[in-house]
């Protein structure tokens, strides 16, 4: 139980992968597909920091800054790519752009997964030294893997329910200048060492 709620409070925070899965969710496109690959990722990193691939971090703290420069310019653009988005208009419930192929949309989701380092920190480090601190590793990354999968597959399939509020335009608007703030805002918080 503690694994799973320190998962959940973890990946609670409006993040690119949950947006990304926000936005397939609405449309409902390759959901299960792409809540089963955010899930996955965050049962892998999980299972390393649990394993001690923490420490690598830790050791070259370098590659730490590499990920967090890369991950801050696809970030970025990605907040660029939401708000040429919002000016466009004309979104509705239909597929557009990376969520068109499900090739597309897998790499955009691996992208804003392991481009990120918040989930390298978060996951891997933060999460791995808490379960290396517990009566029993294995069984506390058990549980914050089950949270990921709860948590992705919920988004996913939950995000169905605010269908009536984004068949309005505006709304769709809306969110993709949340998601740009909210990608630029994490890009530069990564730039200015905030990780």
């Amino acid at each position: 139980m503690s694994g799973f709620l320190l998962g959940l409070s973890l990946i609670l925070a409006i993040g690119p992968q949950n947006a990304f899965i926000f936005k397939a969710g609405l449309i409902k496109r390759f959901v299960p597909l792409l809540c089963l690959v955010c899930a996955a990722s965050d049962a892998i990193l999980i299972l390393f920091g649990v394993f001690g691939v923490g420490v690598f971090f830790e050791t070259f703290p370098n590659l730490t800054g590499f990920i967090a420069y890369a991950g801050s310019a696809f970030l970025f653009f990605y907040g660029f790519y939401a708000i040429k988005s919002a000016i466009k208009g004309g979104k509705s419930l239909e597929a557009d752009g990376v969520l068109k192929s499900p090739y597309k949309a897998v790499i955009s989701c691996l992208m804003l997964t392991w481009l990120n380092p918040h989930v390298y920190l978060d996951t891997v480090v933060l999460l791995g030294a808490i379960a290396n601190q517990s009566k029993d590793p294995l069984l506390f990354s058990v549980g914050a893997v089950v949270a990921s999968f709860v948590f992705f597959f919920s988004l996913g399939f939950g995000a169905r329910l605010l269908r009536p509020l984004f068949r309005n335009e505006k709304s769709w608007r809306v969110l993709d200048v949340f998601i740009a703030l909210v990608m630029w805002s994490i890009a530069l918080s990564l730039i200015l060492g905030n990780y």
